[in-house]
């Protein structure tokens, strides 16, 4: 159940809207304490600070916030068209998400909103100078917010929804998603894989579409009320249907299994979050995109092989991993298919370019090297598919080239090293 809220509360405080409602709070909250704090203070210095100036301050950035949003809307836009027609459809939903970006446009909304009310307040009459001075130093302060808010905003157009930051925040997606998934291999349950038990009785998904997040906490305090153990077999990012089978109970058969279905958020698309392998296919995506004839940007190709390795060696790094879901069954994520999310397409796509195939083959070796044991076998038979697809296209000392970095490749698999402590 608190996975459901912290995923409820995190999507909520990505929606524009909430930020902003926030700031007209802060308006209506403002006016209701001036009232109160007012006739607190001395009399008259609301007049000998200059109170009276709080309604030119509050209608000048009235006007202006509603332009600035208006303009930086268009901006955002544009950088959304930009990235779904250079990069890839599936970048958006990061830039969509982009903290800075909903900040800042979350702050233009809400001071346009904030002094949109403070305007209200002050013509209805029902303030003292006392009370526009409590008014007037709320104000300066969202003046200072927004001051600052607008340099964010020039920095951070610089940047973005360019090539080289949507492909960054792909990367820094697919990293926390196998960070989570390597502190927690199995999500907190117990590894299982395999077949369930031959007695288990399926629970199918009324819904249609992926598994965008998997609330464990929910499935355990089930599994505890009906006294039975709970085998995952839909991880995030499967697609599922009324006929696909997203779990199996051993143990008495669940009369309602509604109980069990609601641990599974579906949605029409995938998502980062629970899903290391959408981050590398949108990678992989983006490799194939910068590799067709109409683009031929065989560098970002080269990139994502790079973004690639750093990626996979992050899971070489052993860790402890806490079992907190005792009455739950995860199938392993394992390295095999993370591997072909990304690596066969890009051989597939730059078969005849060997500036690509030579970093491709680089790239696993590295892999071999960085973790033998963990990689070595897959990075061979990636080589050798990858050798096999690229010879008919290339010069036979292009070709030499190529099985050369091979051989390294398969010594390391034939010879792992120990990994080093």
């Amino acid at each position: 159940m608190i996975s459901k809220w912290r995923l409820f509360l995190k999507e909520l405080f990505e929606k524009l809207w909430f930020v902003a409602l926030l700031y007209a709070a802060l308006a209506v909250a403002t006016n209701l304490a001036a009232i109160f704090i007012g006739p607190l203070l001395p009399d008259g210095l609301g007049e000998t600070l200059g109170a009276d100036s709080v309604e030119a301050v509050l209608t000048i950035l009235a006007s202006s916030m509603l332009s600035v949003v208006t303009f930086s809307l268009g901006i955002m836009v544009s950088a959304f068209v930009g990235a779904a027609a250079a990069v890839t459809p599936r970048a958006t939903a990061l830039l969509k998400t982009d903290r800075t970006t909903q900040r800042v446009l979350a702050t233009f909304l809400g001071s346009f909103l904030y002094s949109l009310i403070g305007i209200i307040a002050l013509n209805a009459g029902v303030l003292t100078d006392n009370d526009r001075l409590v008014l007037f130093i709320v104000s300066i302060a969202v003046v200072a917010i927004v001051v600052i808010a607008i340099l964010r905003w020039i920095a951070h157009l610089t940047v973005f929804g360019l090539m080289t930051d949507s492909i960054e925040k792909v990367e820094k997606a697919a990293q926390r998603a196998l960070e989570n998934r390597t502190d927690a291999p199995f999500m907190g349950g117990h590894g299982h894989s395999g077949p369930p038990p031959p007695n288990a009785h399926p629970i199918t998904q009324p819904d249609i579409g992926y598994v965008r997040y998997v609330h464990m906490d929910w499935l355990q305090d089930r599994a505890e009320d009906l006294g039975c153990q709970i085998y995952l077999a839909a991880l995030p990012g499967a697609f599922v249907h009324p006929g696909r089978v997203v779990a199996y109970v051993l143990g008495d058969k669940p009369q309602d299994p509604d109980k069990i279905t609601r641990a599974f958020s579906i949605g029409r698309t995938r998502s980062f979050e629970q899903d290391p392998r959408f981050g590398l296919a949108v990678l992989a995506e983006i490799a194939e995109r910068a590799l067709s004839p109409a683009v031929n940007d065989p560098g970002t190709a080269i990139d994502i092989l790079g973004r690639a390795v750093r990626l996979f060696a992050s899971l070489s790094a052993p860790r402890d991993h806490d079992l907190r879901f005792p009455n739950v069954w995860v199938p392993p994520l394992t390295v095999d298919d993370m591997m072909d999310d990304i690596f066969p397409p890009i051989a597939r796509d730059g078969a005849s370019n060997f500036a690509v195939q030579i970093r491709l083959q680089k790239a696993l070796l590295a892999l071999a090297q960085i973790a033998p044991a963990q990689f070595a076998k897959l990075a061979q038979t990636h080589s050798e598919t990858a050798l096999a697809r690229c010879t008919p296209n290339l010069l036979p000392h292009e070709v030499a080239r190529l099985k050369a970095v091979a051989d390294q490749i398969s010594d390391s698999a034939k010879t792992p090293r120990p990994r080093p402590i």
